[in-house]
């Protein structure tokens, strides 16, 4: 289990996150909804240490994240996660194959002899098949992000963090990603949490859902919930209206 305890994030006078408190239980979908600049993608680079905490307390499996300093302990507390990119974070100069295998060497011991197994294993899982030959630059941009799910796959990790995993993808291939998101929760167990603002997808895939507005969750529940609630924040984005509190604020700013 994921416990985020009172979490604060600065970037110099700035605050980002403010106090926040979310639990995410193994093997289930949570998704993080927020307009931009909400402070969404910070929470979860916070989760991996790719940017340390000013304050508060992250919990994986009883381990404050936060307090690590060993760049070895580090390192073992990553391998628990694998992180998609939101563009996918691909590279141009290798292969989809070499591509997947990436971090074999470094996060796993996978003999090298058997990465190429892998790697059409986890191809598979994600709907691909005979493509490790490809470039990144033949595939569309579905397949890329199908490619980059792999990738990530490949480390077997316990908990999955996609960072807006449908944007720039159209309607039905935004379906296919949350279709695989599912998937992947009921055949591996993993668990997942879905940095978003892609409505559709949310209530499709989520357990629960946490509400990211200023840097504080304003409510966390299920779909159901978000659905029917009376909080005016959430009922207007989760509407997509241009009336309400989020506007009246912008307008301010």
């Amino acid at each position: 289990m994921i416990e985020i305890i009172d979490l604060k994030k600065n970037f110099g006078p700035k605050q980002v996150l403010k106090d926040v408190n979310l639990k995410i239980e193994d093997g289930t979908v949570t998704c993080i909804l927020g307009g931009s600049g909400s402070g969404k993608s910070t929470l979860i680079k916070c989760l991996v240490r790719l940017e340390q905490a000013t304050g508060g307390r992250i919990l994986v499996d009883g381990k404050d994240v936060t307090k690590i300093n060993s760049e070895v302990k580090l390192a073992a507390i990553r391998r628990h996660f694998g992180y998609l990119f939101q563009d996918g974070a691909l590279f141009d100069s290798m292969t989809v194959g070499e591509n997947v295998a990436f971090g074999l060497k470094y996060l796993t011991d996978i003999p090298p002899a058997d990465y190429a197994k892998v790697v059409k294993e986890k191809l598979a899982l994600v709907g691909l098949k005979d493509v490790e030959h490809l470039n990144p630059s033949e595939l569309s941009g579905g397949m890329r992000k199908r490619v980059s799910l792999a990738r990530v796959l490949a480390i077997s990790p316990k908990c999955i963090l996609y960072d807006e995993p449908t944007t720039g993808l159209d309607p039905i291939m935004s379906d296919i990603i949350s279709e695989l998101i599912l998937d992947l929760k009921h055949k591996l167990g993993v668990t997942s949490v879905v940095i978003t603002h892609d409505m559709n997808s949310a209530f499709k895939i989520a357990d629960k859902i946490a509400f990211l507005y200023e840097g504080r969750i304003l409510m966390e529940g299920t779909p159901d919930e978000l659905r029917h609630t009376d909080n005016p924040y959430v009922k207007q984005f989760v509407s997509g209206s241009s009336h309400g509190p989020i506007q009246m604020k912008i307008m301010k700013d």
